[in-house]
């Protein structure tokens, strides 16, 4: 019985148009990450990606308003959705669903170009839910967008013979790194390979125009997001915020290279059995593309010292395809009744988040009316119900509640409550404090905010800053009192 149902869920891949293929994914993206929709926010990074976009609405570059660790186009995309939709939580969240379902149809044109249509589609399913579920990936992150760029960029370098089509994959993979800056150690990788490649064959003045036109796309983009810079005599400001700051950054909070070991350990196993085996041909120029993209990824994050579940989304896309080549000649996996199985109980099983999340936005509806919900929502709620004319207020927590009273972080510091105490990162955008307890005494002594809103029984800031969490406690005991309690939220009012 339950080898008839596989069969007739089986999709017929040798049928299988772009067009169904497409569709498929969405779907697939749209039901594992739709009832995250009405979060107010998966990872923080999210909020602060949606005021900087409200932001550049508003007629403010970024970095001059508000101020975060970003490449401009990442608040372009969010700046582009706010002012065609308004605030929507909705139209960003299904928008960010068909970045995963586009980086998971190329991920099936490369699986499909290089195995077959089934290692494609079941390599592009894998994508969907790898970009979706397991962390706090569920809402729209800069990875997202940055390989929805990436992967038709790969595409075109692994298909296109034409000089066109180097040029048109140096702009994609150009868009990508104007994203998420450090896949430009991806793109660099992938970039020294095309002159190995041709070089080797001695194709030298191809193998020059060919690297010459991927890194002119490139550049070309780097220099259209300097240009408005540029023409408004910001140049430094582009310069420090995009570059020299994001250089800092990951030189500041570098971890031991031993949190990265676990992943690279397996990943060494995994290549070492595939060459043994004989899983993956590594003679062919397309997996050897492939192979330099997961090194160059995993060059960046030995560089950044660390692996947030985030960040592996630049990882996914590319290492799936590998994984699925080499499980494809698996003589086990060859016999349907097994791969059929198999292929149907992961289908069922692995959406489980998505499945709780279902019943808890049912849950939220039946008991308060409405699907939105998360702290981000209902305070705001609140404090336009009860302080409707009040816009001086402080997020510690909960910081997309700027977006939500259309109100603005009291400094650029603030625009991520984390970036009150990364100190290192002040000189790039002319803060005049040099430390994190400055930046706190300027903003609760001058700027003095009325409301201050905290997460409930959690550490204002980083446990490993006893200072700045310190003062920040001590000072609310004395100056504010506790005015109400918001699900897990704490709604301090400043005393008269």
């Amino acid at each position: 019985m339950l080898n008839k149902l596989i069969t007739a869920l089986t999709p017929n891949y040798a049928g299988m148009g772009e067009r169904r293929v497409f569709s498929l994914l969405l779907f697939a993206s749209v039901f594992v990450r739709f009832p995250f929709f009405f979060r107010d926010y998966v990872d923080r990074d999210e909020s602060t990606f949606i005021l900087m976009g409200q932001s550049w609405v508003d007629g403010f570059l970024p970095y001059t308003q508000l101020w975060d660790l970003k490449p401009p186009i990442t608040f372009l995309f969010f700046a582009g959705i706010i002012y065609i939709f308004g605030k929507s939580f909705l139209a960003i969240r299904f928008i960010g669903a068909v970045l995963v379902a586009t980086t998971a149809f190329f991920t099936f044109k490369i699986g499909s170009h290089i195995g077959s249509k089934k290692v494609g589609f079941w390599a592009a399913m894998a994508a969907v839910a790898l970009q979706s579920l397991f962390g706090s990936i569920q809402g729209v992150m800069s990875e997202h967008l940055c390989m929805a760029f990436f992967m038709p960029g790969l595409w075109l370098l692994l298909r296109s013979t034409r000089y066109s089509g180097h040029l048109i994959a140096g702009l994609l993979i150009g868009l990508a790194i104007m994203t998420k800056l450090n896949i430009a150690y991806t793109a660099l990788f992938l970039g020294m390979y095309l002159v190995y490649f041709y070089f080797s064959k001695k194709e030298y003045v191809r193998g020059a125009i060919t690297a010459l036109l991927y890194g002119l796309g490139i550049l070309i983009i780097v220099a259209i997001t300097f240009l408005p810079y540029y023409f408004t005599e910001r140049g430094e400001v582009w310069w420090n915020s995009v570059v020299l700051a994001a250089l800092e950054y990951a030189g500041a909070r570098r971890s031991s290279i031993l949190n990265l070991a676990p992943t690279f350990l397996v990943l060494a196993i995994f290549f070492v059995l595939a060459w043994k085996k004989k899983y993956l041909n590594l003679h062919d120029k397309k997996v050897q593309l492939i192979i330099v993209a997961v090194l160059g990824a995993l060059f960046s994050f030995a560089k950044a010292g660390r692996i947030n579940s985030h960040y592996l989304i630049q990882l996914h896309p590319l290492l799936i395809v590998l994984v699925a080549l080499a499980i494809a000649c698996i003589p086990f996996f060859r016999k349907w009744h097994y791969t059929g199985a198999l292929a149907f109980f992961l289908i069922v099983a692995i959406p489980a988040e998505s499945y709780l999340e279902y019943y808890r936005i049912a849950q939220h509806k039946i008991e308060r009316d409405t699907f939105y919900n998360g702290e981000g929502i209902s305070v705001p709620r609140y404090l336009l119900k009860n302080h409707p004319k009040e816009k001086n207020v402080l997020f510690l927590g909960y910081h997309i509640g700027y977006w939500g009273i259309d109100s603005k972080p009291p400094t650029m510091s603030a625009t991520h409550p984390s970036n009150i105490c990364r100190n290192e990162l002040f000189p790039y955008y002319k803060n005049p404090r040099k430390t994190g307890i400055e930046e706190l005494v300027y903003i609760m002594t001058e700027i003095r905010p009325a409301i201050v809103v905290t997460r409930t029984d959690r550490l204002k800031f980083d446990k490993k800053l006893a200072a700045e969490n310190t003062y920040i406690d001590r000072y609310l005991e004395k100056y504010y009192i506790l005015e109400t309690q918001v699900e897990a939220a704490d709604i301090y009012r400043r005393l008269e």
